[in-house]
């Protein structure tokens, strides 16, 4: 396994940071990217990047740049950590540097909307010229706040190559940030995606002051849809049991860190999509991840009546209050339908 010493990083945003200030810590050299020279400029000089973790200090392994060029010459590893709205472009930008032998670790929660792919689809798509298994994916319950501040996080990276896994592994993994492997990188792409969604309801039941029963409930069925929409595109149950599905829901939807939740809230106060967009100003993936996982639903036949209910609140102008009612009114059914077959007593 090769042995990698400088890290490219794309993009500088909260996440990317915070990531790249764990693979500082294990005395890696980090290029980290962005288009904005001014945070370039702030990142080298300061060591901060006070717009995404305000408060922070860097490390000086930390090397800020504005040349795709020069973030990717001599690394032989890259983390993508671009908005998935951006991931194919961001992709397409670092193909004239990118060698067959590199690995390629992404660590964003979504879909692309346009073609509904999987984020390591859309950087297969671009970067044709990675060999087989090459790229990877990190993700599990883990808020950049608290990985920069190095508080206990456990996470999970998948890969359908097993030491393009340990590679990544071994890239993140020390004494605050343990790192498990999975070979299931659909079900753990898939449950960080979808998790957002649930997220964005949890934030809406919080503001409507329902309580904790209909919190326990939304992410209990939430799982359940994310299970039933994953296993419909391939990944294995299982994964949904761990660190990538319920790990992420429970942390996304129960925490003050959470982009997805305080959008939800927002909602649930009256304000209008575009209102809490403008206010948060950063990237909210769960509103884009509804859109897809809308599709989705249509296209694998799955039933997903939390995720309909959340499209037509965000879409269609529907009152977050009627969306409850109308999935606390639909019929009856079993709890877990493949298996719901009852005794028989004589």
């Amino acid at each position: 396994m090769a042995k990698t010493d400088k890290v490219a990083v794309l993009v500088a945003g909260s996440w990317g940071t915070a990531l790249a200030s764990v693979l500082a810590d294990n005395d890696k050299d980090i290029s980290i990217w962005s288009r904005n020279a001014q945070q370039v400029e702030e990142m080298n000089t300061l060591h901060t990047n006070e717009r995404f973790l305000p408060g922070v200090q860097l490390s000086p392994r930390i090397h800020a740049t504005a040349s795709m060029e020069e973030a990717l010459s001599g690394a032989n590893a890259v983390l993508l950590v671009a908005p998935s709205s951006a991931m194919r472009s961001v992709a397409a930008a670092m193909k004239p540097y990118i060698q067959p032998d590199m690995t390629v670790i992404h660590a964003t929660k979504g879909f692309e909307t346009g073609t509904l792919e999987r984020m390591s689809q859309v950087i297969a798509d671009e970067l044709p010229q990675l060999e087989p298994g090459r790229i990877a994916v990190l993700s599990g319950p883990s808020h950049a706040e608290e990985v920069i501040r190095r508080c206990p996080t456990t996470v999970v990276v998948a890969s359908e190559s097993q030491e393009t896994a340990e590679l990544a592994q071994d890239l993140f993994i020390n004494s605050y940030f343990r790192v498990y492997t999975n070979a299931d990188i659909i079900g753990v792409e898939v449950g960080g995606a979808l998790k957002n969604i649930i997220a964005l309801g949890a934030g809406l039941t919080d503001g409507l002051e329902f309580g904790d029963n209909a919190k326990a409930a939304l992410l209990t069925r939430g799982l359940a849809e994310i299970s039933r929409l994953g296993t419909a595109m391939g990944a294995s149950p299982l994964t949904f049991a761990g660190l990538a599905g319920v790990g992420d829901l429970v942390v996304t939807c129960t925490s003050k860190h959470s982009r997805n939740w305080r959008a939800g809230y927002m909602l649930a106060q009256g304000n209008t999509l575009e209102q809490v967009l403008q206010q948060m100003g950063m990237v909210v993936e769960g509103v884009k991840t509804t859109q897809a996982a809308f599709v989705l639903a249509q296209r694998y036949d799955v039933t997903m009546p939390i995720t309909e209910q959340l499209h037509q609140v965000l879409f269609s102008g529907k009152s977050p209050r009627a969306a409850v009612e109308d999935l606390m009114g639909r019929g009856r059914t079993h709890e877990i339908e493949e298996t719901a077959n009852f005794r028989e007593y004589e």
